[in-house]
């Protein structure tokens, strides 16, 4: 096994504990949000899982933007639909998404009242999960 497959394979596994995560976050700012909760500890843990599990997958991305093969710098490259994908499109979107779910969560710190908090993670997490979703949606198929 290269090292580009192990990275492929984990950075394609990866994401489901990423989503699992960043899923389990909204619906529990939902909850928050909707039966007037207080913002717990273990809500902060989980927003911080999410968000740190999602700055992992982005580190792994990186390394592989550099080492992929469907990362090519060239005009022809633009011109076919995985080139492109790999080389500009994935990773301007999943940045955009991470980008994101890191205001939410630092807007949830900053934030005093309970509701504000659960309101932060719920709208920036749900924003990059679509963010996400789509940019999934859009992969290229042969």
């Amino acid at each position: 096994m290269t090292l580009y497959s192990f990275l492929q394979h984990l950075h394609s596994g990866f994401r489901y504990l990423v989503l699992v995560f960043i899923v389990l976050a909204i619906l529990a700012a939902l909850v928050g949000l909707t039966g007037n909760s207080p913002y717990t500890d273990r809500n902060r843990k989980l927003n911080l899982f999410a968000l740190i599990s999602a700055h992992t997958q982005l580190l792994i991305g990186i390394v592989l933007y550099f080492i992929s093969p469907f990362v090519q710098f060239t005009k022809e490259a633009m011109q076919q639909k995985t080139l492109r994908y790999f080389t500009a499109e994935h990773w301007i979107i999943m940045i955009i998404a991470i980008v994101l779910i890191t205001i939410g969560h630092s807007k949830s710190k900053r934030a005093q009242l309970p509701q504000a908090k659960h309101k932060a993670i719920f709208t920036f997490y749900l924003l990059g999960l679509i963010i996400i979703a789509a940019g999934i949606i859009l992969i290229p198929r042969s």
